[in-house]
């Protein structure tokens, strides 16, 4: 370990450095994400295929890559946004041969999360992929004997080699922080190499390192991009109507984790409606269900004592939530503690335009601190009062056990990551829940089916650590219960149109008892009754579909919404058949019209286009006047 790096302007002389250092074996670790130096990866894996005596052996997580489309419309409402918000990002070359099945046998690549849903039936990324809980992915790359890694880093001062100068981790200590740590200490030979992008942004907490931490680093105008940033997705009603839940469960003075996506958006709006709007939010609670506990009252109040939020990713709405006054309770001088983050253009202009004392409140820290209780466990303890973390799944089945990152041909769609790790914090402390969340149905190809399922042949998160779920339909407490009482309450929140299957199979197994009954109330879990009780909130703009901004245009985020609508119904005539009537009788108004336009369906050619047409005036909402 040098006082100083040396300093590379040249990815290929960078990675002749390297192998003189290291010599024919590599195993490369990577963090996930955000903080991968794609230009030096990018070399050294063109030299491994150049020099089949090179082994090289890549280690990461959440390999990125710009959207890719499902239809036509996707095509064409794609295309434009990946020229804005991703050409600037250069593509992982190791990814594409991963993709194209040409992964040269000299290159292993091992990946413990994938960018989910996008390596469905890639058989190479199926077969390599390492069911790995996130903290464990530390021991994993030591075992594996990790000799590298590549880092993208900040530097504080736009002089990378001026005298007593820092690099930020930025985006991603997650890992990499305890990995400098035992090189530091002399416990692990490792050659420690970063790239600078000075698009990120400095973060401080255990991102922040001395420049010793550091052997080479990559400085070059050629080698700094632009930062993946995917936009936001539309929240539903269906979002927004969780989210409401969610926001009734949370205690003032209490510790929030977040998950990432519409849910984590809506939940985020539901907060700051509580907070700035009790009454409102107190209202379209009611909407939703007057039946609740009496003590979910002090749950609709403004936060006076503030919230701590401690995280595996930073989301957007923890930005939000201290940009309202709502996130401020401070444990080491922090309101956040983070282990890594990836976001919209709306995200990283949220961070930019935060005040240097604001931000200096976002710590960034190693996963080992912020998924686990281990290492000042009795701190951790104090700080994590009244603890929610809050994640999103798939499926749940009726014994409580959770769906969230595989199918049930073993395919995965995402990864464990560290939603283990946030369920058992949750147990472990004093006053701590996990909840759950997820739409109660899912459409594909125009058929609705429940996410509430009687078994499943993968699960994520086993029945004995069952919690709370939330549906939109309400939230589910399982806490402590019986298999009889996890049934009836998880009936309680599910689609009526599966509850009489649903019910019936339990009694037929005899986990219900021959009289039981769902309640009448819950009988009427229906999407429109959501649609009802949040329609003149959704009207009035008090639930927006993109509650913290999206990253597209105007036109572009009507459109986003349209085809989300639109995509559970593709492959099935009689479900498109409807949009396709309102679609013939409808005549655009202004805000149609540039939607239209900006598809290059304003005026159509063909057949073809004419449908597309169509099916857009159908999906898209009405103008207003």
């Amino acid at each position: 370990m040098s006082n100083s790096p040396r300093y590379f302007n040249n990815c290929d002389a960078l990675v002749d450095a390297i192998l003189q250092r290291l010599g024919s074996r590599i195993v490369l670790g990577l963090p996930l994400g955000l903080g991968k130096a794609n230009h030096l990866v990018n070399a050294l894996y063109r030299r491994a295929c150049a020099d089949p005596s090179i082994s090289l052996s890549i280690l990461t997580a959440l390999t990125l890559e710009r959207p890719r489309a499902g239809s036509e419309l996707e095509r064409r409402f794609l295309e434009p946004v990946s020229v804005r918000l991703f050409d600037d990002y250069p593509a992982l070359e190791y990814a594409q041969a991963v993709r194209s099945g040409e992964l040269p046998a000299n290159v292993e690549i091992k990946d413990f999360f994938l960018q989910s849903g996008q390596w469905l039936g890639v058989p190479i990324a199926q077969q390599q992929y390492a069911s790995i809980n996130y903290t464990h992915a530390l021991n994993e790359l030591i075992d594996s004997g990790v000799n590298l890694i590549l880092q993208l880093v900040a530097p504080l001062n736009r002089d990378p080699q001026a005298t007593g100068n820092r690099f930020s981790l930025s985006s991603n200590p997650d890992i990499s922080a305890d990995l400098l740590n035992l090189r530091r200490t002399g416990e692990l030979s490792i050659l420690s190499v970063g790239q600078i992008n000075c698009a990120l942004p400095y973060m401080d907490g255990a991102a922040d390192r001395p420049a010793s931490d550091f052997d080479m680093i990559l400085q070059a105008p050629e080698v700094e991009f632009g930062l993946f940033m995917p936009p936001n997705k539309p929240a539903s009603a269906t979002d927004h109507a969780i989210g409401l839940e969610v926001a009734n469960l949370i205690e003032d003075g209490g510790s929030l984790q977040i998950g990432i996506g519409s849910i984590g958006d809506a939940i985020t709006h539901s907060l700051v409606l509580r907070h700035r709007q009790s009454a409102l939010y107190d209202k379209l609670l009611d909407q939703l269900d007057q039946d609740r506990p009496a003590n979910s009252k002090e749950h609709r109040q403004p936060f006076n004592k503030g919230l701590y939020g401690v995280t595996e990713m930073l989301v957007e709405g923890f930005l939000e939530l201290i940009t309202e006054g709502i996130m401020t309770r401070e444990v080491d001088g922090a309101v956040v503690h983070a282990g890594f983050f990836v976001g919209s253009p709306t995200f990283y202009e949220r961070l930019a335009d935060m005040p240097t004392d604001t931000r200096s409140k976002i710590a960034m820290m190693p996963v080992s601190f912020t998924n686990e209780l281990y290492g000042d466990e009795p701190g951790k303890r104090q700080a994590r009062t009244a603890a929610r973390f809050v994640n999103s799944a798939m499926m749940v089945t009726l014994s409580g056990a959770v769906v969230s990152d595989g199918l049930a041909d073993y395919q995965v769609v995402s990864g464990v990551g560290g939603q283990y790790n946030f369920v058992a914090q949750a147990f472990a402390l004093a006053g701590g829940r996990s909840i759950i969340t997820l739409p109660s149905t899912r459409t594909r190809k125009g058929k609705r089916q429940s996410n509430i399922v009687w078994d499943y042949p993968h699960t994520t998160i086993p029945r004995h650590l069952r919690d709370i779920v939330v549906t939109e339909y309400g939230a589910a407490d399982l806490r402590g219960k019986t298999d009889a009482q996890v049934i009836a309450a998880l009936l309680e929140i599910t689609d009526s149109a599966f509850q009489t299957q649903l019910h019936e199979q339990a009694q037929k197994a005899g986990k219900l008892p021959a009289d039981h009954q769902i309640k009448p109330a819950c009988r009427a879990n229906t999407p429109e009754r959501i649609e009802r009780a949040l329609r003149g909130a959704i009207d009035a703009g008090d639930l927006p579909s993109f509650p913290l901004g999206s990253g597209l245009t105007a036109e572009e985020e009507h459109l986003a919404v349209a085809l989300s609508r639109l995509s559970p119904l593709a492959g099935s005539t009689r479900a498109l058949l409807p949009l396709i009537l309102a679609g013939l009788k409808r005549k655009p108004g202004p805000t149609t019209r540039a939607c239209l336009e900006r598809m290059q369906l304003d005026r159509p050619y063909g057949l073809k286009e004419r449908l597309y047409r169509t099916l857009l005036l159908g999906t898209l909402e009405t103008d207003r006047t």
